[in-house]
This record gives structure tokens, C-alpha cells and sequence, in this order.
């Protein structure tokens, strides 16, 4: 597979980037590179190897979570911009 230019644009408008011309050639450029690195990637050999799920056999040490400090609600509105006594109000998001 190689990519050209419409891929480089499709790609561009679903990540909402704005690509200037001489943007597009190095783009098409480096991911023509990446793609002929996965290429090499499968011709490697990997019969009998087990799948990578964890980079380490160590487990987690996990620290107890302890409340330190504990405010009202109150005083966490005294600084929101827009409230309502009792949630943070926002702008609408999703329509």
C-alpha cells in the first residue's frame, strides 16, 4: 500500500489538520517510510512466540488512596464563573 495525496487529505480531515502543499509531500513522504517499515516488520519470523500483554512480570504496587483535604461544595463554586448553587455550569457541547 502506499499513500498518496487523497489518503494524506482524508487522513487531514478526520484529525482536523490543515495542510499547507509542501505539508502534504513530507506527509506523503513519512508515512510512505512508516508503512515500508511495517513491510519489514512482517517479513520477521515469529512462529512460537508468545504475545507481548505486559512489558514487565512485576505487579502493580498500588498505594492506598487517602482523603487529605476535603472542601465543601460551596467553597468549590466560590471561583466557577457560571453555577447554580450546586454544579459547575458550562457551555453546551453536544448539540
Amino acid at each position: 500500500m502506499t499513500i498518496d495525496e487523497q489518503t494524506v487529505d482524508k487522513i487531514a480531515h478526520l484529525a482536523r489538520l490543515e495542510l499547507a502543499p509542501g505539508e502534504k509531500a513530507e506527509m506523503i513522504a513519512d508515512m510512505n517510510k512508516i508503512l515500508g517499515f511495517m513491510d519489514k516488520l512482517n517479513e520477521v519470523d515469529t512462529t512460537g512466540v508468545e504475545p507481548l500483554v505486559y512489558m514487565t512480570d512485576e505487579p502493580n504496587i498500588l498505594r492506598e488512596d487517602v482523603v487529605k483535604q476535603v472542601i465543601t461544595t460551596a467553597e468549590a463554586l466560590e471561583n466557577a464563573p457560571n453555577h447554580d448553587n450546586a454544579h459547575f455550569l458550562v457551555a453546551k457541547v453536544i448539540k
